[in-house]
């Protein structure tokens, strides 16, 4: 049996656009990564900046929330998914077109940069 996580999907936000101009999901997925050591905020965001840093990646941040945040797309499997550090961990928020490829090769740059053990749940909340 693998120890290998699954990054299988099990439900993909609904995007609704309720007003002119504005944007909405309904449902969320999250997988959790939290690391086996003990990893402040800042260390937590320093690595997850050099896997964005050393690509396939494209990204942006919002500087102006109180947490971090990252749009990211990898260009090599075209998946988009939101990256935000929280409570200790990396969570990879799934968006509507998000593939389990994208999200599993992110782990896996995150794993090589990182001298620690993961562990990944998921989390589904269907609206």
């Amino acid at each position: 049996m693998s120890s290998e996580p699954s990054f299988t999907i099990p439900a993909h936000p609904e995007r609704h656009f309720p007003r002119r101009g504005s944007l909405e999901y309904e449902g969320e997925t999250v997988f959790r990564l939290t690391p086996g050591a003990d990893l402040t905020g800042p260390e937590l965001e320093s690595i997850v900046e050099n896997v964005l840093a050393d690509g396939p990646y494209r990204s942006g941040d919002f500087l102006e929330l109180p947490l971090a945040l990252w749009l990211v797309r990898d260009d090599e499997t075209a998946d988009v998914f939101r990256v935000s550090i929280r409570d200790g961990s990396v969570r990879l928020h799934v968006l509507p077109s998000t593939e389990s490829a994208g999200l599993r090769r992110f782990y896996d740059r995150l794993t090589e940069r990182s001298d620690c053990d993961w562990h990944v749940q998921c989390r589904t909340d269907l609206a």
